[in-house]
């Protein structure tokens, strides 16, 4: 007798499942799975089918791990990415629509590493967890490794040139200083290790290769990776065993780093502009003419800041800054009741914010430096705003919170447009007449902990 199991795997084309990444619309259609389990008397472990091939590292997870526990693979395209996700019978099997999912009679499971996790425990006689309890201890490390050191940072690296997310310089930096320190702890492993674990294959080293592999195709040049000899060893090693080839095919090393993609295209049509007015020459005099224009303009005053212009408040801000500063002791009773004492809904305004990619926050001074740089940006409001944040969480990834008290009733249009973190926060209104919204609010005045149920990291005050 056999046992017959159905499932389907989806997912994306170079897209972790831990971070925001590219909208799902513009990319190709994702790989679709069907497993069918037989006996190991059978002769045949399983037979998979994928519904819409493309190049996609997520699936090659569970794909290399099924080459290992002799799955066998049958082509099928019908899984329209945009469609096929958005459909009732998808939606439930994963509520949010994102992909991967795999369905089996006992109910459904995401993301790409539990996928991989589930295939690799098919063959009961296979080694893709190693040969004993620390083994798997291990083959796990390196998993949750490969997830928050590796591909974490060469998505922060490579999606923002690609235009996926916002591209920040500093955050860029960042990425890269810990890609660098994550290559260089895993060269040390490999100087002394063929594999990850043990002496063969196992699942650590197919989650791993596919991350890198991904990273080497498309943004880790050789000038880069150069300074890891024994991650470059290892790498080419293994996507040129069989079953990776398999899957993976020709790996090829990016010979460049991408281009920051434009976030302007406007731009390109006002730079044709010129081309048309090439041909009479009066129309170049006239351009001539604007800089006279413009330096006639220049010594005119600076125009005000809106908020200068608003009514007066009764609350000074600076009355507000100084009784935070200097309460040493009751801070409840005299800061945090001072301010709601001070506070005029009419001339200031209470926010909540909250950080769009907390998955993204694995490392903990990584996180640190985020708020720090995001504070550091917020100089210019200094006149006329006060901010508390939080880094919330004894392990990650962790929260960032904040709450920030602006001038006026809204957040201050010049800030939106000159500080680009703004747009890394989802900004909630504060009801004063909630009461359960203001006490959140006293709580992260006073940096209460625990706070909502979790530990303080860090908290900053911007003042």
């Amino acid at each position: 007798m056999s046992t017959v199991i159905s499932r389907h795997i989806l997912t994306q084309i170079g897209t972790p499942e831990t971070t925001i990444y590219p909208p799902q619309e513009t990319l190709e259609a994702p790989l679709f799975y069907s497993v069918s389990k037989f006996s190991a008397a059978s002769g045949l472990l399983s037979l998979l089918k994928v519904l819409h091939s493309s190049e996609n590292k997520n699936a090659f997870k569970a794909l290399i791990a099924a080459e290992f526990n002799g799955v066998k693979v049958e082509l099928k395209k019908d899984f329209q990415m945009g469609v096929s996700n958005k459909t009732p019978e998808f939606i439930k099997m994963n509520p949010i629509g994102k992909i991967p999912v795999l369905e089996t009679p006992d109910g459904c499971v995401f993301e790409s590493n539990a996928i991989a996790r589930y295939v690799a425990r098919l063959n009961a006689d296979g080694n893709l967890y190693g040969s004993s309890l620390i083994d798997y201890g291990h083959v796990e490390q390196w998993m949750d490794f490969s997830a928050s050191e590796i591909d974490s940072n060469i998505g922060g690296w490579l999606y923002p040139r690609l235009g996926y997310r916002a591209y920040i310089p500093q955050a860029e930096e960042v990425a890269i200083a810990n890609l660098k320190r994550a290559l260089g702890a895993l060269n040390t492993h490999l100087a002394s290790n063929t594999y990850l674990v043990g002496h063969g294959v196992t699942l650590a080293d197919i989650v791993m290769v596919c991350n890198l592999a991904y990273g080497f195709k498309t943004i880790l040049t050789k000038s880069f990776t150069s300074e890891f000899p024994h991650v470059e060893r290892y790498i080419w090693t293994l996507v040129n065993q069989p079953n990776f080839k398999k899957v993976w095919g020709e790996v090829k090393q990016a010979e460049a780093v991408p281009a920051v993609a434009s976030k302007k295209p406007a731009q390109t049509k006002e730079a044709a502009k010129p081309k048309a007015k090439e041909q009479p020459k009066k129309e170049v005099k006239k351009e001539e003419a604007k800089p006279s224009e413009e330096a006639e303009e220049a010594p005119k005053p600076k125009p005000k800041n809106p908020l200068d212009l608003l009514p007066p408040s009764k609350m000074v801000l600076d009355d507000w800054k100084r009784l935070y500063s200097n309460t040493k002791s009751n801070f409840r009773e005299v800061a945090v009741k001072g301010f709601w004492d001070m506070f005029d809904p009419e001339g200031y305004s209470l926010w909540f914010c909250d950080y769009k990619y907390n998955d993204e926050n694995t490392v903990s001074f990584v996180t640190l430096n985020k708020v720090g740089g995001f504070l550091q940006r917020m100089d210019l409001a200094r006149k006329y705003a006060f901010g508390k944040m939080l880094v919330i969480g004894s392990e990650p990834p962790f929260k960032v919170k904040g709450l920030w008290l602006f001038r006026g009733t809204e957040v201050p249009q010049f800030i939106i447009d000159e500080c680009y973190d703004m747009e890394l926060y989802e900004w909630t209104k504060v009801d004063i007449n909630d009461e359960a919204q203001k006490e959140r609010a006293s709580q992260m005045i006073e940096d209460a902990e625990p706070f909502e149920g979790e530990a303080l990291l860090d908290a900053k005050c911007f003042k």
